[in-house]
């Protein structure tokens, strides 16, 4: 399934953040998915950590919770449609002004990105299905029917409830 820039990218950046368990694991998520953020001083990265743990919610609600956890998301990452015109790009849309710093726009980046995802496919984000992973998710997939966060979760689940088939038969 193809996303626009914020409800693809930016919701890829909020799960990156939300499954990170370091700083370098942080900037390593925001890079992948296109964010221009060359390095994190320590009190970034802890500011980013902690809103990560504000975004984890929204990937465990159900669907139907997820728009007022998203509204208080957008309310106080400040985040409001702004054209940007840097790096010699064309104008394109940010949702915090180019001085709001690489905290603010993480914030806001990703508000807006899981805001666009929750009105457009408020299915299609998660935590792994398998027992004992906590992984959240962004279901990418052409039916949407992902319920696990790769391949090898998802593998562990079939071939352990093929065992237990195996063995009750």
């Amino acid at each position: 399934m193809h996303f626009n820039p914020y409800g693809g990218p930016a919701a890829l950046v909020a799960a990156d953040l939300v499954n990170a368990g370091s700083a370098s694991e942080l900037l390593a998520g925001m890079v992948r998915n296109g964010m221009s953020i060359a390095a994190l001083t320590e009190d970034e990265a802890t500011r980013i950590g902690t809103w990560a743990r504000r975004l984890r919610p929204v990937f465990a609600a159900d669907p139907a919770e997820r728009p007022e956890l998203v509204n208080d998301l957008l309310a106080e990452s400040a985040c409001r449609p702004y054209l940007a015109t840097h790096d010699g790009k064309p104008p394109h849309l940010h949702y915090s002004a180019e001085d709001a710093g690489s905290v603010g726009r993480v914030r806001a980046y990703t508000a807006g990105g899981l805001a666009h995802l929750v009105c457009e496919a408020p299915d299609r984000l998660g935590i792994c299905g398998r027992e004992g992973c906590d992984t959240a998710y962004v279901d990418n997939s052409r039916n949407g029917r992902r319920r696990f966060c790769s391949t090898r979760c998802a593998t562990r689940v079939h071939v352990a409830d093929h065992r237990a088939r195996q063995v009750s038969a």
